[in-house]
């Protein structure tokens, strides 16, 4: 037989915002239990990779222990959270200290810099041999 579970809002379509989950109370009745949307780390504008970047003790609503992460730092990564709390927690928080920090990887950054210096490079030598 189903399980009948009324709800207890006043939204009942299916939208991404309203997402519920049936929870059984302790006692023994079926409950709704609204989720709370997805957040998604920050990613690498160019190279589209989560960006790296902060140590688990800055993470502020993480539940990792500083010890889990401690052998390798390229499994940190800058916290996925929703804007709004984005929005409550520090720039520190928020990027690395770097050119692009917190918008583009630093392979992505490496690159940048050395084609600007080729393109300009390239430019002087054009400029010389045009030259008489």
């Amino acid at each position: 037989m189903v399980q009948r579970v009324t709800l207890r809002t006043r939204k009942s379509y299916n939208t991404k915002s309203n997402g519920k989950r049936i929870v059984k109370t302790p006692g023994g009745s079926l409950r709704y239990l609204t989720v709370k949307k997805a957040a998604s780390a920050p990613k690498c504008g160019d190279c589209k990779i989560a960006l790296p970047g902060v140590s688990p003790l800055t993470w502020p609503f993480s539940t990792t222990s500083q010890h889990e992460y401690s052998h390798c730092s390229s499994v940190l990564q800058i916290p996925a959270l929703r804007p709004r709390q984005y929005a409550q927690i520090s720039k520190r928080q928020k990027t690395v200290q770097r050119a692009y920090g917190g918008s583009r990887c630093a392979n992505c950054v490496r690159d940048r810099i050395v084609r600007s210096f080729l393109v300009e490079e390239a430019k002087i030598v054009k400029k010389v041999r045009n030259t008489p």
